[in-house]
């Protein structure tokens, strides 16, 4: 009877986001992309890098977290989002995460953070290392040139070198310094799989993170031997690791009693396979097919292209089939710094007289130096800078070196830095641009992400440096709404990641154009940033790495208070 006709809910899926400081959530249409609601949750220790929360000073370079952070995000912003949405727990179909990486933990056969055991808590190899922990390049170092020696084949598909922040250096780190907390992690873990593990009560690993941040080629890690020649402690570290991997936009599991009670969600809710941040973006930037570069341009950036061409491209992070989506070749590359950049340089170069102006005006001290350095021709300002405050992702591949300021007078002001160093992150990207094509993997188009969008002077820059049109993913929460995406595909909404990608991503097309005058302007500048790339990036001047040892020796002897 008519009367007795109910009007079916939309189904929704759920992603998280889990960043740097904080973690967002969202709530999406799987019928269209429709962003229903959003909820953001502050890490309460945000990155710990000066001591542990109980007093246990930590060494330069270190970067770490806490694993109840994480937590807290699934209990205070999972029903925040829902309720934002006004959905029902019932409507939700899947439920996908993505994860800054490489971070990583090391845990008991259960799970449990080995930071959460009391014997353990005072113990700084005992917490997740962050994505930026650079402590480990010395092991990475030992890595690449025992992987050379002895003639590695998969260090090519790394572009010769490996990360610091990668799980081999990182896990090599704390055999080194505490073999006991080595000899404790019964499993060593990506927190994308462990916080599918929190959900499902299953543990699960995924391709991505296996295939970017575990060196995981052709279906196997680096074997015994080779471990064994970098400590012989290490031989079996591979155990720690090794499980089945689920397929991206597979289901790993479905949500435990537990799980639900802590979010919100209904029990039974499918869990799809963990991702990474800047990966699982592409889907929501309809960045999937070949040739298509997405840059997800926050605190730093990640590159990531799609192609069914295999090629050695020299500095890139990796390349890994299905490494993004099934059936292609997924190449990654980085800036280790762009936006930390620029608010170095908010925070650390600019009088109060600037600050004072832009309260009168109501506006940040970041819009005022934009507004200023807009106003500029390029080259007015007479500045060259290296944008390796943070290290060198790619195409160097080395963390120890450092940031640069050529050309500074009397007469520099501080919007002058801040253009500079604008311009230094697009020449960065530029040059990983280059190293794709001249190793024959064409890039067709750019499309950029993130929170660096919100500067539109900064986004035309890149256009210009780059001479070629940027379009835009048209979502303030692009790894949330790709997380979402592949949830939809792991509950059976959408067959594949491409099909759920075109039905439900936001991509802005040509939203910056090249101004002939200006790319001409940037050729020539780019051509100087170069020569001081290779001069201080490539051998020619150690300096920089000097001055880093220089400056670990002096604080590794000053007396602690």
């Amino acid at each position: 009877m008519e009367g007795n006709v109910t009007t079916p809910t939309p189904p929704v899926t759920h992603g998280h986001d889990v960043g740097t400081r904080s973690r967002r959530a969202q709530v999406v249409a799987v019928e269209d992309g429709a962003e229903l609601g959003s909820a953001v949750h502050e890490y309460a220790h945000g990155v710990v890098d000066r001591e542990l929360p109980r007093g246990v000073p930590l060494p330069p370079d270190w970067a770490l977290q806490m694993p109840q952070d994480w937590r807290d995000v699934l209990r205070l912003a999972v029903p925040r989002a829902l309720a934002d949405a006004g959905v029902t727990p019932d409507q939700v179909v899947g439920v996908a995460t993505d994860f800054t990486a490489c971070t990583v933990l090391p845990a008991t056969w259960d799970g449990t953070p080995l930071c959460e055991l009391p014997e353990y808590e005072r113990r700084p190899h005992a917490y997740p290392k962050l994505w930026r922990h650079h402590a480990a390049q010395p092991e990475a170092d030992l890595i690449v040139e025992h992987a050379q020696r002895t003639g590695q084949p998969w260090l090519a598909r790394y572009g010769g070198k490996i990360s610091s922040e990668w799980q081999y250096a990182k896990a090599l780190q704390v055999l080194r310094e505490d073999p006991d907390v080595y000899d404790a992690a019964d499993r060593w873990i990506e927190a994308a799989d462990w916080i599918v593990w929190q959900l499902t009560g299953a543990e699960s690993r995924n391709p991505c993170t296996a295939g970017y941040k575990g060196v995981r080629q052709d279906g196997r890690y680096p074997d015994e031997a080779f471990l064994a020649g970098l400590h012989p402690g290490f031989a079996g570290f591979t155990a720690k690791l090794e499980h089945p991997l689920t397929p991206l936009g597979a289901p790993a599991g479905r949500l435990t009693a537990r799980a639900a009670e802590l979010t919100g969600l209904r029990e039974g809710t499918v869990v799809a396979a963990g991702n990474v941040d800047a990966h699982v973006t592409s889907a929501a930037a309809q960045a999937l097919d070949p040739g298509r570069m997405l840059a997800i341009m926050g605190t730093s950036t990640c590159h990531i292209l799609n192609s069914d061409v295999l090629a050695e491209v020299p500095g890139m992070c990796g390349v890994v089939r299905d490494g993004v989506v099934p059936g292609l070749w997924g190449y990654e590359a980085g800036q280790s710094g762009v936006g930390d950049i620029l608010a170095w340089a908010v925070r650390s170069a600019v009088p109060e007289e600037y600050a004072v102006e832009a309260r009168r005006r109501g506006i940040g001290v970041h819009e005022l130096l934009t507004e200023r350095a807009a106003a500029q021709p390029v080259g007015g300002h007479g500045l060259l800078a290296l944008d390796w405050h943070s290290g060198n992702r790619s195409v160097l591949v080395d963390h120890h070196l450092s940031g640069l300021i050529l050309g500074l007078t009397l007469d520099t002001r501080p919007e002058d830095v801040y253009r500079a160093l604008v311009e230094a992150t697009a020449f960065g990207t530029r040059t990983i641009v280059d190293a794709f094509e001249a190793a024959g993997v064409p890039v067709t188009d750019f499309t950029a992400a993130g929170g660096l969008l919100k500067n539109r002077f900064l986004m035309q820059v890149y256009s210009d440096v780059l001479n070629r049109p940027v379009h835009v993913l048209a979502s303030a929460q692009g790894p949330a709404l790709g997380a979402a995406i592949h949830a939809a595909v792991a509950a059976g909404a959408h067959p594949d990641i491409r099909t759920a990608s075109a039905a439900m991503g936001r991509r802005q097309e040509n939203a910056y154009t090249p101004d002939p005058a200006r790319a001409a302007a940037y050729d020539r500048l780019y051509a100087e940033y170069r020569l001081l790339h290779d001069h201080f990036g490539r051998g020619g001047n150690d300096v920089m790495h000097r001055l880093r040892a220089l400056r670990s020796a002096a604080l590794s002897s000053s007396p602690k208070l």
